[in-house]
């Protein structure tokens, strides 16, 4: 069987997306949820990139046991040491280093030779080499170097101790063709090619991504680098859901390959990534879409009811959508609670279990059944709170005469001391929001709000997202609640806790 690996890189390119701002422990969520998908490796961050990415990769370092965990690094001996310090705790660390190697990146970015880029290669990947022995190196902006240069490039990093060497797509400007013949020509011309892993990381500037990816693995390439729902920055990276999903499926093309993903821990995985980052997946998105599995055409409906595989060539199933009976309600007990998140794949630590499941009891008292999504939103709370909070919501109270603007009642603890204020507003959240300014009387801008279902039902849960802007930085805020308010207000004390706990 050929083995390809899945390096997901959810948590340094995913979290390039605009916007999106994780914290350690929202990381290290997502962290244990891509190791129990069977993501071979992680790349936890950019350890020199800030403080904050490196004790996020530290944690996960420390509580990630089967994936390996790496930590991308320029070709940069600071940078190197910094991972590797941000690493040492690992089980199965690697250290990711790279440098462009184009000639526009030469020109105007790294202003370097051929020659000067080489000698980099080797004493950076050596000198990674010395403190680890799993290396990947990637070629910046691969696609758009000239072939005959590259493989000089990945010569020399093999020379030096490179385990797997990485060809992006930087800006993702090739076709399927391109790709196919750029990754068949590194295979028959690299020195020791069969002894490392070929890797394809492709962005999806031309909606290309994941059919690159496929004719690389057609080609040769031994793993792909991809992300959850394809987040990244500017149009995003490979989806891992349709890779994998291609593979599984298309048995025909793909006979004799294997995969460690559990496909049943995809569309869990999918939600608490889009959950935690705020980034909601299209309704029509391949494999995870609301309406990937939706039929309304009277004539796909008589099909799927005669026969599933008229319109559909993958079943729900398959990746974790309605996997089982078990419906949750207000009389579920522990067992049942505990059973549904195995199910779902969220692995819970004994000591939050107790604490979850008081949510969940909560809950239930609002809605009649609860979801998986809604158990899924759960944990995704719980990774969303932040240690230490300034602010606490203890009550509110929304009211409106005829004629009049909806006037909150807010009751806060702010450090400690209890806060009563209260506000007149366009609407009930508008209010809310004016109340809590009042009570902190400090200088921040709320530059975006938005308020989505988590599921279907008039008593679903909303998740509102917020963004906060202090000092031309950003902080997000979400909240979850049966209560559109409610979500919103929890939403904005949580966005605030995040901005006073990195200010303070």
């Amino acid at each position: 069987m050929k083995h390809i690996k899945f390096f997901d890189t959810t948590l340094r390119d995913g979290e390039q997306t605009p916007r999106v701002n994780l914290n350690a422990k929202e990381k290290l969520r997502i962290a244990k949820q891509l190791e129990n998908l069977g993501v071979d490796i992680i790349e936890a961050g950019f350890a020199a990139a800030s403080p904050g990415d490196f004790e996020a990769i530290k944690l996960i370092s420390e509580n990630i046991k089967k994936s390996t965990v790496t930590s991308l690094a320029r070709a940069v001996k600071k940078d190197i040491e910094i991972a590797v310090e941000a690493l040492k705790n690992a089980d199965k660390p690697r250290i990711h280093t790279f440098i462009a190697t184009s000639p526009i990146h030469r020109e105007f970015k790294l202003k370097m030779s051929k020659e000067e880029i080489i000698l980099r290669v080797k004493e950076m990947v050596a000198y990674a080499k010395s403190f680890i022995d799993d290396i990947e190196f990637s070629a910046e902006d691969a696609f758009r170097t000239e072939k005959e240069y590259l493989v000089e490039v990945f010569n020399a990093a093999i020379e030096a101790g490179a385990t797997t060497l990485n060809v992006p797509d930087t800006v993702g400007y090739r076709t399927p063709a391109e790709v196919y013949k750029t990754i068949k020509y590194l295979k028959e011309n690299i020195k020791g090619v069969d002894k490392v892993d070929l890797s394809i990381h492709c962005h999806d500037d031309l909606g290309l991504s994941v059919a690159n990816s496929i004719a690389a693995i057609q080609a040769g390439a031994t793993q792909i680098e991809c992300t959850i729902n394809g987040i990244g920055e500017r149009a995003g990276n490979t989806s891992l859901e349709e890779v994998v999903m291609i593979i599984k499926t298309r048995k025909d093309i793909f006979d004799g390959y294997m995969t460690n993903i559990d496909a049943k821990q995809i569309y869990p995985t999918s939600k608490l990534v889009s959950l935690l980052t705020g980034v909601t997946t299209q309704p029509n998105k391949a494999i995870v879409g609301t309406n990937a599995f939706s039929h309304e055409s009277g004539i796909h409906q008589h099909g799927v009811l005669a026969n599933p595989e008229t319109y559909e060539i993958i079943r729900p199933e398959t990746v974790g959508r309605n996997t089982d009976s078990l419906v949750l309600g207000k009389l579920s007990g522990k067992h049942a609670f505990i059973q549904k998140l195995e199910i779902l794949g969220l692995h819970i630590s004994e000591n939050k279990i107790e604490d979850l499941f008081n949510e969940f009891k909560k809950l239930a008292d609002k809605k009649k059944y609860v979801l998986d999504e809604d158990i899924i939103a759960l944990v995704a709370g719980d990774a969303a709170q932040i240690e230490g909070r300034k602010i606490i919501l203890e009550h509110f109270e929304i009211s409106r005469k005829a004629g009049q603007k909806p006037k909150a009642e807010i009751n806060l603890l702010i450090d400690g001391e209890k806060v009563y204020k209260e506000a007149f507003g366009d609407g009930p959240v508008d209010a809310a929001y004016k109340a809590i300014n009042s009570a902190l009387n400090d200088d921040f801008t709320l530059e975006e709000y938005k308020l989505e279902s988590i599921t279907g039902d008039t008593d679903a849960q909303a998740q509102a997202v917020v963004f906060i802007n202090k000092n031309g930085k950003r902080y997000m805020g979400r909240g979850q609640s049966t209560d559109v308010v409610e979500a919103g207000l929890k939403a904005y004390i949580n966005g605030l806790n995040r901005l006073y706990k990195e200010n303070n």
